[in-house]
């Protein structure tokens, strides 16, 4: 199990295989979602925009006909 160790300024190094795993790089940012038996569980972040911009293209094939763009026009 990999483990870290905290500095004076509460900051640790992600390690190596965690970092692998989640894919992460230099500027990533990381998300820790903690449940409430105080367990940790730390995931890359996505952002909003991501995940909207996600949304938009499963629904794109949808919603792209001539008829929605005039439908939509002023929103």
């Amino acid at each position: 199990m990999p483990t870290s160790t905290m500095t004076t300024k509460y900051q640790a190094t992600i390690p190596k295989q965690v970092r692998e795993a989640l894919a992460l790089g230099a500027g990533d940012r990381v998300e820790f979602l903690i449940n409430p038996a105080g367990e940790v569980r730390l995931q890359k972040a996505v952002f909003a925009d991501a995940e909207l911009q996600a949304l938009e293209a499963t629904l794109s094939p949808e919603w792209d006909s001539a008829s929605d763009d005039t439908a939509f026009a002023g929103l």
